[in-house]
C-alpha cells in the first residue's frame, strides 16, 4: 500500500475529515508531512508559536497545561487546529508517551487544502464551536 493511500485510510477515521471523499483524503495525505516521534519527545510546547495541525496516526500522547496533565490523545486525535486560524502561543504541551506517527499540516498547506477540499473548513469550524461550547459549559 502506498504511503499516501495508507495515510488517507488513517485520516478517514479522524472527525475533522469525516465529510471528505476518498479522493479528498488522498489530497490531504499528499499535503501532510508524516513524522515518527520517539517516546518522551514533545510535539509542541506550551507558549511556543503555533503554525501546524497534528493528527496522531499511531501511538499516544500526553497533554499538559502549566505542568499538570489535562488529557491523553490516541490514534485519530488531532491538536493544534487553533494555530491554523490564529498564530497565538500554544495553550498546552503535547508529549509522545510512546513512539508515535503523526501527520502534520502546516498553515501554508492547510490554506491550499481549504481551496482544494472546502469540506475541511466546515468541519474545523464545527469542531471549534463545540470546543467553545464545552468550555463555556464547564
Amino acid at each position: 500500500m502506498s504511503r499516501v493511500r495508507d495515510v488517507a485510510d488513517r485520516l478517514a477515521a479522524v472527525p475533522l475529515f469525516a465529510r471528505c471523499e476518498p479522493r479528498d483524503l488522498r489530497i490531504v495525505a499528499r499535503h501532510a508531512e508524516v513524522a515518527t516521534i520517539e517516546a518522551a519527545t514533545p510535539l509542541v510546547r506550551q507558549g511556543d508559536g503555533g503554525d501546524a495541525l497534528f493528527v496522531l496516526l499511531t501511538g499516544s500522547a500526553r497533554v499538559e497545561r502549566d505542568g499538570a496533565e489535562v488529557g491523553r490523545l490516541g490514534p485519530g486525535d488531532y491538536f493544534g487546529e487553533l494555530a491554523l486560524l490564529d498564530p497565538a502561543p500554544r495553550a498546552a504541551t503535547v508529549t509522545a508517551v510512546e513512539n508515535c506517527e503523526v501527520a502534520v499540516l502546516s498553515v501554508r498547506m492547510f490554506r491550499v487544502l481549504l481551496r482544494e477540499v472546502p469540506e475541511i473548513a466546515a468541519e474545523l469550524l464545527a469542531h471549534l464551536a463545540r470546543r467553545v461550547r464545552d468550555a463555556r459549559d464547564e
